[in-house]
């Protein structure tokens, strides 16, 4: 069986599926903030893999009864 080959997302990418802006990911990059990432021949690169964990992680469960 052959290994998928692993999925990454862009900074552009992530701030469009987090509806937030390009700057604010630059600026928690910057503040060691927000979730990693790989630097590849200058370009940032956020493993989707990571990125699902990351949002698993920030997930805010209602105990109602």
């Amino acid at each position: 069986m052959e290994k998928a080959e692993k999925q990454f997302l862009t900074t552009d990418e992530l701030a469009e599926r987090w509806r937030k802006s390009k700057r604010t990911l630059e600026n928690q990059r910057g503040k060691k903030q927000g979730p990693n990432y790989l630097k590849v021949d200058g370009k940032v690169l956020y493993d989707l893999e990571e990125i699902i964990a990351y949002e698993d992680q920030a997930k805010v469960f209602n105990n109602a009864i």
